[in-house]
């Protein structure tokens, strides 16, 4: 996979016109790495990739992949760029087979039918829990299926980047070490992971670059080992959660 840089810098968003969430926010993802987001609740992390991914127009601030600026592109420019967003919240279609769901994820590409079922097979290929009920509904599925189905939907374009929004929310201990395992592989192919995550624990193991958040604004970046080393930085986590960054 080959992975561009995605930025943002001097970002300033807000809802409804007023109610500001991000503030002079600058986050950068570079390829083949894992870039953690942490933070307490309401500290802007799911806004960032909402940002990132052209759901949100920012008021201030640039927007770059590559060399090349994207701040007023829209979502679907965006993913046609080589973007993919897996939100949050459950994304399936229920009533729809999985390939179906899959082959939703090819809409940027879906005059091209010969390219569309190659990309379904190929990633029905890298995830045989899929690949043995490609018919079966999306409802069918176990919620830990479904995230990897969301994950393979957006796989089928192959992005250049993917943005993660809390992937193992609700979703059991030992489905969450297998996707924490698909993250760090996708990562060492060479693609640019932007990953949101309130796993501090997982984020810090599986991330090269991690970025704390505190009300809309950058309270602290730095690698791994910087965290799992300063004092300072893992004192700024400890404030918002009882926790320990092991080196």
């Amino acid at each position: 996979m080959d992975g561009i840089r995605l930025s943002m810098e001097g970002i300033e968003v807000a809802y409804n016109g007023d109610i500001t969430v991000l503030r002079d926010m600058a986050v950068t993802g570079e390829p083949g790495q894992v870039t953690g987001i942490i933070g307490p609740n309401g500290a802007g992390k799911s806004t960032v990739l909402k940002t990132f991914f052209g759901l949100l127009r920012p008021k201030k601030g640039r927007i770059m992949l590559g060399d090349q600026d994207i701040t007023r592109q829209k979502a679907h420019q965006r993913a046609l760029e080589g973007i993919a967003f897996v939100p949050q919240h459950r994304s399936t279609f229920a009533d729809l087979s999985v390939r179906d769901n899959l082959l939703l994820g090819c809409w940027p590409f879906r005059r091209d039918k010969k390219r569309m079922h190659t990309a379904v097979e190929r990633v029905l290929d890298e995830f045989p829990v899929l690949r043995e009920r490609p018919d079966a509904p999306a409802s069918s599925l176990s919620g830990g299926q479904q995230r990897f189905l969301e994950i393979a939907r957006a796989l089928v374009i192959e992005p250049k980047v993917i943005l993660l929004d809390e992937p193992t929310a609700m979703i059991a201990p030992k489905i969450s070490k297998e996707i924490y395992a698909l993250i760090r592989t996708l990562a060492d192919r060479g693609a640019t992971i932007l990953l949101v995550d309130q796993n501090v624990r997982s984020c810090a193991a599986v991330a090269d670059k991690l970025y704390i958040l505190e009300l809309g604004r950058n309270k602290a970046e730095g690698s791994r080992d910087d965290f799992a080393s300063d004092d300072q930085l893992r004192g700024m986590v400890s404030e918002w959660m009882d926790y320990k960054i092991d080196a």
